[in-house]
């Protein structure tokens, strides 16, 4: 049985991202053993979409309201890679992490599995 989903960041600047994802996004966090942190995440759901070639994955962090939330962020010193685009189905920005890699930030506006 499926008890869970493990996601994976990989980033060159891996100890700032952990702080970032500790005391900007606010996650909750455990010792895997030896000060190795897995971070502790909301619900999620899991969608499938057509791709050409082989695929990719990539996740969002979700909330219920896109610009409180980068209200709340920017405020604890998280920067967004643009403006707010709306997508019909939902709202996306992205957070700029430590290294410079993108994390995607979604308020859906479809029926959402949890």
């Amino acid at each position: 049985m499926i008890t869970g989903i493990h996601a994976m960041i990989y980033n060159p600047a891996a100890d700032e991202v952990r702080k970032f994802l500790a005391d900007v996004v606010g996650f909750d966090s455990v010792d895997a053993g030896g000060g190795w942190q897995i971070f502790k995440l909301p619900p999620a759901e899991l969608g499938v979409h057509p791709a050409d070639g082989l695929g990719r994955h990539e996740f969002s962090l979700m909330c219920d309201d896109i610009e409180a939330t980068m209200k709340e962020l920017a405020a604890k010193g998280a920067e967004f890679t643009g403006p707010i685009t709306d997508q019909g189905w939902g709202r996306l920005t992205a957070i700029r992490l430590p290294g410079g890699a993108e994390l995607g930030l979604y308020q859906p506006r479809h029926p959402t599995a949890h």
